[in-house]
């Protein structure tokens, strides 16, 4: 349910995405990234069908990270018509992905 997106399958997974997409920047070594893991894990199963949700290693992805400015991780990033149109940087309770999710699907 969760994406695997990289520097080559960026364009296909999110730019041209027929769906809503949620991007988890992350890096093994973050704590709050593996206490945000559940979370986005969650969200996927909620949504499945309706928003892609994907996850990009940053220490692996370091254009991707720097195009799109990650300062901090984990960063969510959420995308509509390959566009960012949300963001959250740090740990984000499920509450508030869930209601950003609604906000992207709604529009």
């Amino acid at each position: 349910m969760i994406v695997e997106i990289n520097e080559k399958t960026f364009e296909n997974e999110v730019t041209r995405s027929d769906q809503p997409v949620v991007v988890d920047f992350w890096a093994e070594w973050c704590g709050p990234c593996r206490s945000m893991a559940p979370v986005i894990q969650q969200v996927a199963a909620e949504f499945a069908g309706r928003v892609k949700v994907g996850k990009v290693n940053v220490d692996q992805n370091q254009a991707l990270t720097a195009r799109f400015g990650i300062k901090g991780i984990p960063t969510l990033l959420f995308f509509r018509d390959g566009q960012v149109v949300d963001q959250e940087v740090g740990f984000t309770p499920r509450g508030v992905v869930v209601e950003k999710i609604n906000a992207l699907l709604k529009k």
